[in-house]
């Protein structure tokens, strides 16, 4: 029996423990690497079709949103 790992969820669990944090006690650096992952996970989940339902979705968000004011 073979385990395999995507990248991508190995990425997810780290942000949510880096995240979990207390955002007082980070230091500049710390917030770099948090950034730096979120990064690469978002270009990781970007091409699956989980990223592109969530493009779609905040698409429609955004059209709603841009709609409400208008005539």
């Amino acid at each position: 029996m073979m385990l395999t790992v995507d990248v991508a969820v190995l990425l997810a669990v780290i942000l949510v423990l880096r995240l979990r944090r207390t955002v007082h006690a980070r230091s500049r650096s710390d917030q770099s690497v948090t950034v730096g992952l979120a990064l690469v996970f978002g270009v990781l989940v970007a091409p699956t079709a989980f990223g592109r339902e969530i493009v779609d979705v905040v698409g429609q968000v955004v059209a709603g949103v841009s709609g409400v004011g208008g005539p």
